[in-house]
């Protein structure tokens, strides 16, 4: 208290050398109650909380006042030289984000599993290549780490698997197979199926109680005739070892420039394809129907054989259909607009939304 009397005295004494200077004396007055606020709430306050914006204000204060009149602070000089190194230590680092490098956004994992998945003969480098194509700067080690993580490794050990053989060898390749119906009156008969497997299109050869060779023999020009007014030109032909399947049977599509392809002894998956469509055959519509003859099994299995080339939704084809038009009707397609059209007796229905 004495001194701060003592010090207003002595600023009194010297304001009387310039009277006309009011503001300043003011400025110094205030400045002297300041001061002894300041030695007050030393008496009474340990230790004062101070906040972010408080620290930040004082460490830059100090650093614009001299080290002899640092005395004016409540902490310690060691107090404000680190409280500067953190204000430091803020401009170089971002308080938001854990130390270390950046994680990687879970959207451009995702492309590079997707590159990866879909391109197995793709090394890092490529897939880096390709990401940089669309903007994304991943580096190789990255890439490598994302992929090894999943389960891949480098690009010689991720092989094709063998449906992504087939399938990029779908485009020239048909299948063939027999299925027996029996009929109302106990009589067997045998069914030729062909399948394409690209589009997963389904024809019917014919129906016989006697497939012999001759019969096999013209169900295969009757094919190989049907593909050439098509301008199709396949290039293998998948069957079993049946004994129905004979030699004028392959001469027929050797002669077409066709490559005939014998399944194992016993190994039905080898010609999966049509051993699903035998099974859909039966479950969808053999099953549920009483055969009177040839005839009515023929005409019951082109009906079926349509509905299933133009209106089946087919899961191979990521639910579209072999042949036909499945885009969506333009607008909103409303119950009331959905015609249901019956098939075989009304077996099955076909939906479709009305013009």
């Amino acid at each position: 208290m004495i001194r701060s009397l003592l010090y207003l005295l002595l600023r009194r004494v010297l304001g009387l050398v310039g009277p006309n200077d009011r503001m300043a004396a003011e400025a110094e007055l205030e400045i002297a109650v300041l001061r002894h606020q300041v030695t007050i709430l030393r008496r009474q306050v340990k230790r004062p909380v101070y906040r972010t914006s408080d620290r930040a204000f004082l460490a830059a204060a100090s650093r614009m006042l001299r080290r002899e009149a640092w005395g004016a602070f409540l902490v310690r000089p060691e107090t404000l030289l680190r409280w500067h190194r953190q204000l430091v230590r803020r401009k170089w680092t971002r308080p938001h984000r854990a130390p270390g490098r950046p994680s990687l956004h879970p959207e451009v994992r995702e492309l590079i599993l997707r590159l990866g998945r879909e391109n197995p003969r793709w090394g890092y480098m490529r897939i880096r290549g390709e990401l940089l194509k669309l903007g994304v700067r991943v580096s190789a080690t990255t890439i490598a780490i994302v992929l090894r993580r999943a389960g891949m490794g480098p690009a010689p050990r991720r092989g094709p698997t063998w449906s992504e053989f087939l399938r990029s060898q779908a485009a020239g390749i048909l299948a063939c197979d027999f299925l027996t119906v029996e009929t109302i009156t106990l009589k067997t008969l045998y069914v030729l199926v062909w399948i394409e497997l690209a589009t997963r299109r389904v024809r019917l050869g014919g129906a016989t109680p006697n497939p012999d060779s001759v019969w096999v023999a013209q169900q295969a020009r009757n094919l190989a005739m049907g593909l050439q007014e098509e301008g199709r030109s396949p290039r293998f032909l998948i069957h079993d070892r049946d004994t129905k399947f004979t030699g004028s049977f392959d001469e027929v599509f050797r002669s077409e420039g066709l490559g005939i392809v014998l399944t194992p002894i016993r190994a039905p998956n080898a010609n999966a394809f049509c051993e699903r469509l035998v099974g859909t055959l039966r479950a969808e519509c053999l099953d549920w129907t009483l055969v009177l003859g040839r005839r009515h099994l023929e005409r019951t299995l082109r009906t079926y054989i349509d509905h299933y080339n133009e209106a089946r939704p087919h899961r191979g084809l990521d639910l579209r259909t072999p042949i036909g038009d499945t885009s969506p009707a333009a607008g909103d397609v409303m119950a009331a607009n959905v015609r249901r059209r019956d098939v075989l007796g009304g077996l099955i229905h076909e939906y479709r939304a009305a013009a």
